[in-house]
């Protein structure tokens, strides 16, 4: 019983409370525990978030694509990790992703009215979900306003960190370099260029098809140099 409880408490959104009241979360709530072999489906882009989904062993990849399809970024959640809080509550409460089972995974999934109940019941479960959805809020509005006078390489990197979560690895773009041309609104030999730049700090490698992404660290590092965007942090509190 006291590893479930190690388990829980390392999750994103449980962590900082006590053992105890971890216990009485689990006496209250009901927390459905999954098992997916490797490339399983776990979670169908557009169906309803009625559960807030946590990966608690394994690891999964996010793909999130545009209506036809043509611009897709994915990226590999690991556990402990919880796959895309802000979109249980509020008006638009679909999932915006595909989510399947990079291998062998554990799921545990919290009802909402359950976790309602768990953001009730102790003020640390309250400020830790506040703190993320507050976050992606003061990212989005910060980052649109200041990056206009931004570099190409800049508009880039808030691009991919507006579509990923904190803990995402293994970033890809999958599009035609010319569709990422008319999304940035520059010209190929600019866009391959600025790539060019990036490689061997973000950037792993860049074609025709798409980019993949070495660090994600080191997007986010290259907004916090910019002066109007400085204060955006992605550090998440204990």
């Amino acid at each position: 019983m006291s590893s479930m409880f190690d388990l829980l408490m390392e999750l994103p959104l449980f962590r900082g409370v006590s053992a105890e009241t971890m216990r009485n979360t689990v006496g209250q709530a009901k927390f459905h525990f999954l098992k997916y072999p490797k490339g399983e489906t776990i979670i169908t882009e557009g169906q309803p978030c009625t559960h807030i989904t946590f990966v608690v062993s394994g690891a999964v990849r996010l793909t999130t694509a545009n209506r036809n399809g043509r611009i897709s970024v994915s990226q590999t959640l690991r556990a402990p990790d919880v796959v895309a809080p802000e979109f249980l509550f509020g008006r638009a409460t679909n999932y915006p992703c595909t989510v399947f089972a990079l291998e062998d995974t554990g799921i545990m999934q919290v009802s909402k009215s359950d976790y309602v109940k768990i953001l009730n019941s102790d003020p640390v479960f309250m400020f830790n979900y506040l703190n993320i959805i507050s976050m992606n809020a003061q990212k989005s509005v910060t980052g649109l306003m200041s990056l206009s006078s931004g570099s190409l390489e800049e508009r880039i990197a808030f691009w991919v960190l507006m579509l990923t979560q904190q803990s995402g690895e293994n970033i890809a773009i999958e599009a035609p370099l010319r569709n990422l041309c008319a999304i940035w609104g520059v010209q190929r030999s600019a866009l391959v260029e600025a790539l060019g730049r990036m490689q061997g700090r973000c950037v792993e490698s860049f074609g025709p098809s798409g980019i993949v992404f070495s660090s994600r660290r080191e997007l986010l590092d290259m907004l916090s140099a910019h002066p109007e965007i400085s204060s955006v942090s992605e550090d998440f509190p204990a």
